[in-house]
């Protein structure tokens, strides 16, 4: 796995992605719209110089896995990953999109490979693409841009691949919302927008 102090990830400048905050629902054509953006103005940069420019955005393919009403919920442990997200929980799988992801479509590419690493799963995702995800109020958020997409498990197991940094399980949005602040708030704009009802988010 490649370290952050080395690592590469993909980023546009700021003014080539969708401002506002939450979730903006979005076809196969605003993708492309934004796919050709990253073809004609995208760059790799030094994810920790990447991690602190507010004049670009990191792309993030975000993947949330149900299983008819149930959402995968993921809890972090203090081993695991950016210390920012130390102790907090996620309904989304996803990471930054690396030159490995040169194909013809990296934004897949990149979504396929992080599946791949962070979930075990005993049959072949279909991605659902649900829509653009921007939220600049806390300093994880406003250095990245989500491409949220679902997945149904139509009755497979899935499991967290890193066990000793993550517990994985399904549980009710309700159940997940209930942790307040402990949850990112990338999954609580997620978890609200895919409810079939309004939810009330956590007040920060």
């Amino acid at each position: 796995m490649i370290q952050p102090a080395t690592e590469l990830v993909l980023v546009l400048p700021r003014d080539q992605v969708p401002g506002g905050c939450g979730i903006r629902t979005a076809d196969q054509n605003a993708l492309e719209a934004l796919m050709q953006a990253v073809r004609d103005s995208g760059s790799y940069l030094p994810r920790p110089s990447a991690e602190v420019d507010p004049g670009h955005k990191q792309l993030i393919p975000y993947v949330v896995v149900r299983e008819g009403s149930l959402v995968f919920l993921m809890e972090r442990s203090a081993a695991g990953g950016d210390p920012r997200l130390h102790g907090k929980a996620s309904i989304g799988v996803g990471g930054h999109l690396n030159p490995v992801d040169h194909g013809e479509d990296p934004l897949m590419d990149g979504l396929r490979r992080e599946w791949s690493e962070e979930l075990i799963g005993d049959f072949e995702p279909q991605f659902h693409l649900v829509g653009f995800l921007n939220d600049d109020s806390n300093p994880v958020g406003a250095v990245h841009l989500g491409v949220v997409f679902t997945v149904e498990a139509d009755g497979h197991a899935v499991a967290v691949r890193e066990h000793e940094k993550l517990t994985g399980r399904f549980a009710p949005s309700a159940e997940i919302l209930a942790l307040g602040d402990r949850l990112e708030t990338w999954s609580q704009l997620t978890l609200a927008a895919l409810a079939p009802e309004p939810m009330a988010l956590p007040t920060r």
